[in-house]
């Protein structure tokens, strides 16, 4: 009975994960559109932090209840599905054309954003507040250059396909859609924690798996939506911008708020982390030369998320 009860809470959860991810992204892109922000930026940056919202809830609200590793392991989790699951998935259904600067800036930066979690989480063996300062720091700087970039950049461009929300409704949208991704998160930890226990699988390898899945629903809806309108840009630029926001912001204020371990028994994510920056820098192998992500990549990623998930099977 506590296992059907966990997973009705794990499916409940989802529900209002992915919803209130939709209803935040569409005010937020709304936002933007009326502000008129280029796509590309509006993808690194609003979508990718709508899309990235159940992924802070989950992780902030277990690092709070106990469950460190949950946290970092939804995190790294969540980073793998969405190079190679999603955008695997994605480039199967479209061939993925990528600009320039994404590739020679923004992928480069989230490589380097892994590697600092890896070597960081390595040396110290956990994440601290120092950590999580230097985190949003790096963050902000981002945000900061993004800005500055859009401002530069600013060409005319066929405007991006978003609901059309009235402007009364885009507050309710925006604090709806957190309201019940939060309260989602919670229900989602609950569930994911119980069936843990029950069954000895650790922490790690449930953040990993079951909760990575479920949070990056709304990075998939987002990504082959956005394949299938022609928004390149968009589905590209939301799984690199949800991934350094998963690092830099979701890891950044959890690890200000408590220490993370990186490194301890139960909680070891070395090869996690390894397993992320291989996919960042698959992403910037196929996607270097002719800037784009065709169904060779994409079957390689796949390919790559299958070995990967038999290990944890196997591992566990």
């Amino acid at each position: 009975m506590d296992i059907l009860i966990s997973l009705a809470k794990i499916v409940l959860g989802f529900i209002l994960l992915i919803k209130g991810a939709d209803f935040f992204v569409d005010g937020s892109a709304a936002v933007a559109k009326k502000l008129g922000v280029p796509e590309i930026v509006i993808g690194l940056t609003i979508v990718a932090m709508g899309t990235s919202a159940p992924e802070a809830a989950v992780s902030i609200s277990a690092a709070v209840r106990g469950n460190n590793g949950i946290s970092i392991g939804n995190v790294l989790g969540s980073n793998i599905m969405n190079v190679l699951l999603i955008l695997g998935i994605t480039a199967l259904i479209i061939t993925l054309k990528v600009k320039e600067d994404t590739v020679r800036v923004d992928i480069p930066f989230m490589i380097f954003s892994t590697i600092l979690l890896i070597v960081w989480g390595m040396v110290g063996g956990k994440l601290t507040r120092i950590t999580g300062i230097i985190f949003l720091i790096l963050l902000f700087s981002y945000l900061g250059y993004l800005l500055w970039y859009s401002k530069k950049n600013q060409v005319d461009e066929e405007p991006e396909e978003t609901k059309d929300v009235k402007v009364w409704l885009i507050p309710i949208f925006i604090l709806g859609g957190l309201a019940a991704i939060i309260f989602g998160s919670n229900i989602t930890v609950g569930g994911a924690s119980t069936i843990a226990k029950i069954f000895g699988v650790s922490d790690r390898i449930i953040g990993l798996t079951v909760v990575a899945f479920g949070t990056s629903l709304p990075e998939l809806v987002t990504s082959v939506t956005a394949a299938k309108k022609g928004s390149a840009d968009l589905a590209i630029g939301n799984i690199v911008g949800s991934n350094l926001f998963n690092i830099l912001f979701i890891l950044g204020i959890t690890s200000v708020i408590m220490d993370l371990p990186y490194k301890a028994s139960g909680a070891n994510f070395t090869l996690d982390g390894f397993v992320a920056l291989h996919a960042a820098i698959l992403l910037f192998a196929f996607t270097f030369k002719n800037k784009k992500l065709g169904k060779i990549g994409g079957g390689a990623f796949l390919i790559s998320y299958a070995v990967y998930f038999v290990y944890l099977l196997v591992a566990r």
